[in-house]
């Protein structure tokens, strides 16, 4: 049998990326829980299934805090630095949000007195990363974007309190993903966040991914802002 090439349906990136929206926006109809959330939160839902596919697990085990969208959006309106876990995350950001709101990527993760600390204190590169990053950078507001590694989280936390740094210029976006330390790490960080009020997007249980915090972060870019028109973002 001949093989015929075929060429795709749908060829141009802006009209796959506007007719995967139609079609989520489309099945969402179906779950009644998708009407538990508002339109913001709603957006950052549409974001997180566009970049998984996943309805349900997203739609059951996402959790925000009240106004967290809004509140997140300030801080990186006020030149937030986004202290990230890895690397991957930073490549990932839209240089083009990133600039306009002048905000700074913080990734220790790979730096040669990470490495050090980490031995020395008998912890994860990760842990010890945060806890750099928060001391060097705590007079500044920070929002902290964790995908992959938990004890992350528990660094960012206990070095905040710490240090005594403000919390009200402070929150957090949370999909590590994994099976050791994953729940629990995700349930320290709810029960922070409620406990001082800090803002926070985080997704409960084991699933989670650093492409789904690269795409919280840009739903809410593009929630300030959307310039998807004459003056265009970079695609991500």
């Amino acid at each position: 049998m001949k093989f015929v090439k075929e060429e795709p349906p749908v060829a141009i990136g802006a009209n796959i990326s506007v007719k995967s929206f139609e079609i989520i926006e489309q099945e969402l109809k179906a779950y009644p829980k998708a009407k538990e959330f508002d339109s913001n939160e709603i957006e950052v839902i549409s974001r997180l299934i566009h970049t998984s596919t996943c309805f349900e697990q997203i739609l059951e085990n996402i959790y925000f805090t009240p106004n967290a969208i809004d509140r997140i959006q300030k801080l990186l309106l006020d030149e937030a630095k986004i202290v990230v876990d890895v690397n991957m995350i930073k490549v990932g950001l839209s240089e083009f949000y990133l600039k306009k709101y002048n905000n700074e990527v913080i990734c220790y993760i790979n730096e040669p007195f990470t490495f050090e600390s980490a031995k020395k204190n008998g912890t994860t590169r990760s842990y010890m990363a945060v806890v750099e990053a928060v001391k060097r950078h705590k007079d500044s507001p920070l929002v902290f974007v964790c995908g992959n590694a938990p004890t992350f989280i528990y660094g960012a936390i206990n070095t905040l309190l710490d240090e005594g740094v403000d919390l009200s210029k402070v929150g957090f976006i949370l999909f590590p993903v994994g099976f050791v330390n994953v729940v629990e790490s995700k349930d320290y960080g709810k029960r922070f966040c409620e406990h001082f009020n800090v803002p926070a997007i985080l997704m409960q249980g084991r699933f989670g991914s650093s492409t789904m915090g690269v795409a919280t972060l840009h739903a809410i870019y593009k929630l300030i802002k959307d310039y998807d028109g004459k003056e265009r973002y970079n695609g991500k």
